[in-house]
């Protein structure tokens, strides 16, 4: 991993996607800056396609990709694609889940979450669960508490994952990779083996590992090196800001790079 000042001038030339983890990668202590926003605008203007990849609920990417200049938001750690319809004013919603298994998926979701609460008794639900349609999040402590979760949620069978700012529960085997591939082609005909070279990813934790291990242009923001220990593949490139100040500084190597 080199700091990101140092990539050659023409490293990101042939980039076309940006993908991107939300919290604490485009925003930093939980706010969005306008330099950060702008260099979403900046790269859709130049022809680059951006597309959120988060953990976050399905509630918060319905409206990033209602009113953010974003091409589409990956919600809830691949669980569920969406982007804004032809008319711009509505979103299209792709699920990882067959459409008829959707129902029977949340249902057993909530049995699960019934299990960890019976199990670990003093963990606190994500106060954004409710805007949940694909998985479950617990509030991260830091503490034996957050192990206590992933032991609960695998011993029912769930998938799990931590963050920076939860505890991740979900079901069907797919991760925030598994999601980007096949939205890449779905969605815009590009195959697997096209998208590691022409799509650039930032990220800052780990469940960003996924991203980080397959792209060729990936950068994490200065707070990367907190979890430098857990991830078995360090980006490629590290800013010297955190949060959205170090996504503007990658914004702005890639629309160097294009002449722009």
């Amino acid at each position: 991993m080199q700091s990101l000042s140092l990539a050659p001038a023409g490293e990101f030339s042939g980039v076309q996607f940006v993908l991107t983890d939300m919290d604490e990668t485009l925003t930093y202590q939980g706010r969005l800056a306008a330099s950060t926003y702008d260099a979403l605008e900046r790269l859709q203007a130049a022809g680059v396609r951006v597309m959120p990849v988060t953990a976050a609920p399905a509630g918060w990417g319905d409206q990033m990709a209602r009113m953010w200049p974003v091409d589409g938001v990956i919600a809830e750690n691949g669980g569920i694609f969406m982007r804004r319809d032809a008319q711009g004013h509505g979103v299209e919603r792709s699920w990882w889940a067959d459409e008829a298994d959707v129902t029977p998926m949340r249902n057993r979701l909530a049995s699960i979450a019934a299990r960890v609460a019976s199990a670990v008794p003093d963990a606190r639900v994500a106060d954004d669960q409710v805007f949940r349609l694909a998985s479950l999040a617990w509030q991260r402590t830091g503490t034996s508490r957050d192990g206590q979760i992933v032991a609960a949620l695998r011993a029912a069978g769930a998938e799990t994952a931590v963050n920076n700012l939860w505890v991740l529960g979900w079901l069907g085997g797919y991760d925030k990779l598994s999601m980007s591939l096949r939205v890449l082609t779905d969605a815009y005909g590009v195959a697997p083996a096209t998208a590691a070279e022409v799509v650039a990813y930032s990220g800052d934790s780990t469940n960003d590992a996924p991203m980080f291990g397959y792209f060729r242009h990936t950068v994490g923001v200065s707070t990367v090196v907190d979890c430098l220990p857990q991830l078995p593949v360090a980006p490629r490139w590290v800013t010297a800001g955190p949060g959205g100040a170090g996504f503007v500084e990658f914004a702005n190597a890639i629309l160097r790079a294009r002449g722009v």
